[in-house]
């Protein structure tokens, strides 16, 4: 993709190994040979070259003089935090969104499709099927490269882990029971999570936190980036055993925030996301905020609206007053239609509906 949209831009590529032994070895003269209009891929395979390099851009601060890419999160950020912060321009590329599948005819119209079938590119343009693309890449990137950040010892307990967590997209996080569940130690847990968040394979969704109530709920929601891998760590293979899982709800929830997650970072648009719940039962799915306005969104799996949907964004509406400004309900049909309880949108057409932010505009 990068060398598709800078065809004027040299092309290194960290992973070979003479190329990597020539930048460990002798960075200066490396440097010196591509100190300019250059792309550098798993540039985290060198991490020493991250100082090199904020020398060259202190002495001649040139923009775009570097493109720096890695598929390996956690060490990409920590170089560029620790030498190179305040730089650079970070760019995170996710799975394909909606849009993107929508505008070369990839996209289903059958959600349960989409949500198996997840969102990486290799899933279309080689034609994997989707089982043996995750089998391969919770061999692969998750267990070789989460695990390295962390010092997993045991791989099958890291498994376990990973399999539990995906019981509980879409859910509080309770990492006591999952500590206990997986059979280690809470710090053990929360080590392990903040891995898989640094490496992008889940996240977390904050409640909101201008508290109406102080009986509100304040744990956040785990979700996962992408509903292939998902599907997968559940078993979930076929639209037929999505629609009658127990946790279809979930995941089609999952589905639709992830790319309301997308959505926000590839086209600049930053909002802020949170849910909100309170003890009583009362929740709304997602809360988008720009200043003091809120825009409310109702996320549920049925293909049939009726009028109890919109029980949670009546409620919130009541006690947050004007500063609601559009309630939204998103649902797993087609067709969209605006009625008096709010928007109804189908999960195709939910993003066209994105608040738009300074940054988007």
């Amino acid at each position: 993709m990068l060398k598709h949209l800078f065809p004027e831009y040299r092309y290194v590529s960290l992973e070979n190994p003479d190329s990597r032994n020539f930048a460990e070895t002798d960075p200066n003269g490396f440097l010196r040979l591509y100190n300019a209009q250059v792309i550098f891929d798993e540039v985290q395979r060198v991490p020493s070259l991250f100082s090199y390099i904020q020398t060259i851009v202190d002495d001649a601060p040139v923009m775009g003089r570097f493109i720096l890419s890695g598929s390996q999160n956690f060490h990409l950020m920590e170089g560029v935090t620790q030498s190179l912060a305040g730089r650079v321009a970070v760019f995170r590329l996710f799975p394909f969104d909606f849009s993107e599948l929508r505008s070369v005819n990839l996209l289903d119209d059958q959600y349960a499709v989409n949500l198996i079938r997840g969102f990486y590119p290799a899933l279309f343009d080689r034609n994997i099927p989707s089982k043996t693309f995750y089998s391969n890449y919770v061999q692969t990137y998750v267990q070789r490269d989460v695990s390295e950040l962390i010092a997993v010892k045991d791989i099958r307990l890291f498994q376990n882990f990973l399999g539990l967590i995906a019981t509980r997209a879409g859910q509080l996080l309770n990492l006591s029971s999952l500590a206990l569940q997986c059979g280690i130690s809470q710090p053990t847990a929360r080590a392990w999570l903040s891995a898989l968040e640094n490496s992008y394979i889940v996240f977390l969704l904050f409640p909101y936190h201008r508290n109406f109530s102080k009986r509100i709920v304040k744990t956040p929601k785990l979700y996962f980036y992408d509903t292939g891998l998902l599907s997968y760590l559940l078993r979930v293979h076929s639209n037929e055993q999505l629609l009658t899982h127990p946790q279809k709800g979930m995941m089609f929830e999952n589905m639709i925030i992830a790319e309301y997650l997308k959505r926000m970072h590839h086209t600049g648009n930053l909002n802020e996301i949170w849910f909100w719940r309170d003890v009583a039962g009362n929740e709304v799915d997602l809360l988008v905020t720009e200043g003091e306005e809120i825009h409310l969104f109702e996320i549920k799996a049925t293909q049939t609206i009726q009028s109890h949907l919109f029980k949670g964004l009546e409620h919130f509406e009541k006690i947050a007053g004007n500063k609601v400004i559009t309630k939204n309900l998103v649902y797993g049909g087609l067709d969209s239609q605006n009625r008096s309880a709010g928007k109804v949108l189908s999960w195709k057409d939910f993003v066209q509906n994105m608040p738009e932010s300074d940054a988007g505009k």
